[in-house]
């Protein structure tokens, strides 16, 4: 579930903060039990990912976005009263998170999913607020300058962009909350996906102007049935796909993905790694359940013919005889990892054999991992990291269009060649 996509990086950011804000009030004492709760509130809007950059304090913000546009860097959102949001009064604090509206009346950029949070309840922004005000440890630390240019850099049309494509925190409220559901579980599952989850920022197709195409189930198909690419990663579907969506994924499947970024179909990396590492790990597991409750309620925009496994390959590459280059190129490579058979060895080396993300149409996050490698960090149920070394140095462009074209097409996958 991860950072925002295709012009609006996958993640929650209060872009360009203000610091102009009139300050608030004194803050009266806080409430351990409401702080707490504001702490469980930022992980499941996964806050932190977009705004804490590598290596930097938490949420002081200056985490780049790189976008069609220019250079969009996250805020400090630590209460710093000069650099941060310790001037902001509760209502402007949800105001912007809400609706995409600084203190001083200017819009935010739409990296910040407030589309998705115009969903979040008043008891949980009051909570997320104290989290922010006394939870959160205030760092003076300026953020650097967006660098868009002139004229994508003036603000107003941001200001028709909400007006045409952002709901009314009511609207968007009824359209989330208050919708018939077969159980109370999915009721809760789909308030943290469509809400402060902001999975569709991500997993679901943008227009022209950036905005997603369907903002929950109820606007149709197009909703969580997969984004475009983004930063070398393209997010895969979230609905019933049977290859490339979560057919044949349990509810306790899917609560194990995002409770430790692994299961036995896959593993967590690009922009949804650190989602799971900053956010999903963190929630209980009956709100991890509830998500996957009401994702697997989602039937499958695309039909598709479910994976069968077909052992060539493995015979192939198990022979000793001639190999093709591709084959040849695996077993130097990959097969020491992932196996002869592809099958790998869940949940520490993924499979290749029936993965999703090995089977969608677009093979660049394939290429991404084959070219950067990526790293799973430990999570609290799963300590263990691992991590991918990347192949750049060590093979060309050809033979690494060769070695990803045999992975999307061996032992049953009926991936495009790329």
């Amino acid at each position: 579930m991860k950072r925002l996509l295709a012009g609006v990086a996958c993640s929650l950011t209060l872009c360009s903060v203000a610091h102009t804000a009139l300050a608030a009030d004194p803050l009266p004492a806080p409430d351990a039990a409401l702080v707490e709760k504001g702490r469980y509130v930022a992980a499941a809007a996964d806050c932190a990912a977009c705004h804490t950059a590598e290596s930097g304090k938490p949420y002081a913000g200056n985490y780049a976005f790189t976008l069609p546009i220019g250079t969009l860097y996250a805020s400090n959102i630590t209460p710093d009263k000069t650099h941060g949001i310790g001037r902001w009064t509760e209502a402007e604090f949800a105001r912007a998170i809400r609706e995409g509206i600084r203190p001083d009346g200017a819009s935010l950029y739409p990296a910040m999913p407030y589309p998705s949070y115009a969903r979040m309840t008043d008891e949980d922004l009051h909570a997320l607020y104290q989290y922010f005000m006394h939870g959160v440890q205030p760092v003076a630390q300026a953020v650097k300058p967006n660098d868009i240019p002139w004229p994508l850099s003036v603000r107003f049309p941001l200001t028709l962009w909400r007006w045409m494509f952002a709901p009314t925190p009511q609207d968007a409220r009824t359209a989330t909350l208050h919708r018939p559901y077969a159980t109370a579980e999915q009721a809760r599952g789909a308030y943290l996906v469509e809400g402060p989850g902001h999975c569709g920022a991500c997993h679901t197709e943008r227009g022209l102007a950036m905005q997603e195409k369907a903002l929950t189930a109820q606007d149709g198909a197009a909703y969580l049935a997969g984004g475009k690419p983004v930063d070398g990663w393209t997010p895969p579907p979230l609905r019933g796909e049977a290859l490339t969506g979560l057919q044949s994924w349990s509810k306790a499947d899917i609560a194990t993905f995002l409770q430790t970024g692994r299961n036995m179909h896959g593993s967590a990396f690009g922009s949804m790694e650190p989602a799971v590492h900053h956010g999903t790990q963190s929630l209980t597991e009956a709100d991890l359940l509830a998500m996957a409750a009401y994702l697997k309620t989602l039937p499958a925009r695309v039909e598709q013919t479910p994976y069968k496994a077909d052992p060539a390959a493995t015979k192939a590459l198990r022979s000793g005889g001639s190999l093709t280059a591709g084959q040849h190129l695996y077993l130097n490579n990959c097969a020491a990892c992932h196996g002869s058979s592809g099958k790998g060895f869940p949940t520490v080396f993924p499979p290749l054999a029936g993965n999703p993300t090995v089977l969608t149409a677009q093979p660049d996050s394939v290429i991404h991992i084959i070219l950067a490698g990526g790293t799973l960090r430990g999570t609290q149920g799963a300590p263990s990291a691992f991590t991918m070394p990347g192949f750049a140095s060590r093979l060309t462009n050809v033979e690494i269009a060769t070695v990803a074209t045999f992975i999307r097409q061996a032992w049953g996958n009926t991936a495009p060649a790329v």
